[in-house]
């Protein structure tokens, strides 16, 4: 008897119960899903087949090796690639990669883009438009340097994600609480992963005002090709760098061209090592500029593959693993429906105990409402936790609207959500 032929799988090195169930139901079969125990342990969503998935420490890889090995012999699967969806995983995911022979940007790379200090410095030896940053021991170096800037400092850790323990410093009163804030969070967080590094460095980098954008691109040997482009939505009111929503599709300044864009990330993201692959970058422009803030090899997260969805569907994870397994895909043939996403953030602390959302739903402009919080849970506002205080996202149709993000903004305050203390 001849052996059963080895079924193709794409890991899926680390990401979230959301997201394996969505890549399940669009990608039946596809994936090999590798996770962490503490995600499947507070999963909601059901549990996949055991071939379909290995729950292991993600952070041992003398652990992963042998029971990957152990899971693909058992279940008679192979590997046809490799993919990451969150930041704290990436490393991993390279290590895994390396191990196997699987394409997928090597430790390097993916430190390079993890540490800002060091992806920003890259950039600037090569003339690549970024603002400039410092590495800082104590809020007097804040002071002294917020000498040299005009629009002031972004106190941020040297790794992170996000707008997660990011400050706008612009007075000098304001630096040492504003440090002793930052410093008591990265304390606070030392065992969290997403923020690892043999020291807790703190960077102060100057501030770029300006639109702010959020794109995601393929990088292939030969070129970059942009998926999306989306304008972030900033207003007052939030913790510094939150988004509260995005606009699909992004427009840009009229100084600056889609080619000229290209050009500039294809040389920003081999400048950090990436040679193939998704990625999502970004990037505020000022002065018909583009400045780079970040660039990492993975999709955007968010609210943001739900609306690329809802506005041009296309899925972005299902994407992610076509790249990962070298399978044909093309983009000549997208179009985008204008659309925003605007996530829902709690205004207080408390318990969540409710939600009306009866003036929404009769609106044929509201496409999606997604609440990932049931009643019960506490929310925690930020800095002390940036996490708890988002209850989820809805997707509004925004086409033929003058004034799109004032009238999307009104609209979601229809949502009625009750906190109890």
């Amino acid at each position: 008897m001849s052996a059963a032929p080895k079924v193709p799988k794409v890991l899926v090195a680390g990401t979230t119960a959301d997201y394996i169930q969505w890549i399940r139901s669009a990608c039946p079969g596809q994936a090999l899903f590798l996770t962490a125990p503490h995600i499947r342990k507070n999963a909601q969503e059901s549990f996949p087949d055991p071939s379909e998935e290995l729950v292991c420490p993600l952070s041992d890889l003398s652990f992963i090796m042998p029971a990957l090995a152990a899971h693909l012999e058992k279940y008679h699967q192979k590997l046809s690639g490799i993919a990451c969806f969150d930041c704290e995983s990436m490393v991993t995911a390279a290590l895994v990669a390396e191990n196997l022979g699987l394409v997928y940007p090597d430790v390097t790379a993916v430190q390079n883009c993890r540490n800002k200090l060091v992806s920003k410095q890259l950039w600037q030896s090569r003339q690549i438009p970024c603002p400039r940053v410092w590495p800082v021991r104590s809020a007097d170096d804040v002071v002294q340097l917020l000498a040299d800037v005009t629009a002031g400092l972004v106190l941020k850790p040297a790794v992170g994600s996000g707008s997660e323990l990011v400050f706008h410093c612009k007075k000098r009163e304001e630096a040492q609480k504003i440090w002793d804030t930052l410093a008591a969070g990265l304390e606070k967080r030392k065992q969290n992963p997403l923020f690892a590094l043999p020291e807790r460095l703190i960077l102060a980098e100057e501030r770029i005002c300006g639109p702010e954008y959020s794109c995601d691109f393929i990088l292939t040997p030969d070129r970059l090709t942009l998926v999306r482009l989306a304008k972030k939505i900033t207003p007052s009111g939030l913790p510094f760098g939150t988004a509260a929503g995005y606009e699909i599709p992004g427009i840009l300044p009229p100084g600056i061209s889609m080619a000229s864009l290209t050009g500039l990330l294809e040389k920003a993201a081999r400048t950090l090592g990436i040679r193939t692959g998704i990625c999502m970058v970004d990037f505020v422009v000022k002065d018909n500029r583009p400045y780079l803030i970040e660039m990492t090899p993975r999709p955007g997260g968010d609210c943001l593959p739900q609306l690329l969805k809802v506005s041009a569907n296309r899925d972005i994870l299902k994407l992610t693993l076509d790249v990962a397994a070298n399978l044909p895909w093309h983009l000549d043939d997208i179009r985008f429906t204008p659309h925003m996403g605007i996530r829902i953030h709690a205004k207080k602390s408390g318990v969540f105990t409710a939600v009306n959302s009866r003036n929404l739903v009769s609106d044929p402009r509201v496409k999606q409402l997604h609440l990932i919080r049931k009643p019960g849970h506490v929310i925690t506002m930020p800095p002390a936790d940036y996490d708890s205080w988002l209850l989820g996202h809805m997707i509004i149709n925004t086409q033929g609207w003058n004034f799109p993000e004032t009238r999307a903004m009104l609209l979601a305050r229809r949502l009625e959500i009750e906190i109890q203390p």
